[in-house]
């Protein structure tokens, strides 16, 4: 199984603008490409990118359709008061996270 671990809006270190554009161009490749993602789990600021105004809804839809189940951290989107504002997947918990981290046979953290 491979976990997309985004705990992140953002990818890499500098000016918040241009990481956030790269993490929207990373998803996007990643959509088109023929790599399988099992799950993919957003936690702290990387909930923005499942919420309503992010530019990587698209790119997660499709990972979605491509099977990838999608889970955002309850607590962060409590914290951020954007529960109401998902726009792709579920609502996580972190018993999951730690569930699906250990039995991973890879993890991927573009940031």
């Amino acid at each position: 199984m491979i976990f997309l671990y985004l705990n992140s809006d953002k990818m890499g270190e500098g000016e918040p603008e241009l990481g956030k554009k790269l993490m929207v161009t990373f998803l996007r490749e990643l959509a088109k490409s023929d790599i399988m993602i099992n799950v993919i789990g957003c936690v702290n600021s990387g909930i923005n990118l499942t919420t309503e105004g992010s530019e990587a809804i698209t790119s997660l839809r499709e990972l979605e359709q491509k099977g990838a189940r999608i889970a955002t951290c309850g607590t962060c989107l409590d914290f951020y008061n954007k529960r109401e504002n998902l726009l792709v997947g579920e609502i996580g918990s972190m018993d999951q996270t730690v569930l699906i981290m250990s039995k991973a046979d890879r993890i991927i953290k573009p940031n």
